[in-house]
């Protein structure tokens, strides 16, 4: 009693038809299979793109002796006791 019939099923697809209409339903079919793609492409392309990257070249930490913009201020931080 807990799950719908194949017939329970046919009539829900065919309010959604009736509702949306088969034009809309394509293009939102067509528009989320293009969203997969593009996330498989971009995993895809962002793994190894982040692994060549760090093998690279290494991350580089700024110190005193780099020269600041005229517009940076420089100052320290100091922690409250």
């Amino acid at each position: 009693m807990g799950s719908f019939s194949i017939w329970h099923w046919l009539v829900v697809l065919l309010i959604v038809v009736m509702v949306f209409g088969t034009k809309k339903l394509k293009n939102l079919g067509s528009d989320l299979g293009g969203a997969v793609k593009g996330f498989k492409d971009g995993m895809k392309e962002g793994g190894g793109a982040a692994d060549d990257k760090s093998a690279a070249t290494p991350p580089t930490q700024v110190t005193a002796a780099t020269p600041a913009d005229k517009t940076t201020i420089d100052v320290e931080a100091k922690h409250k006791s």
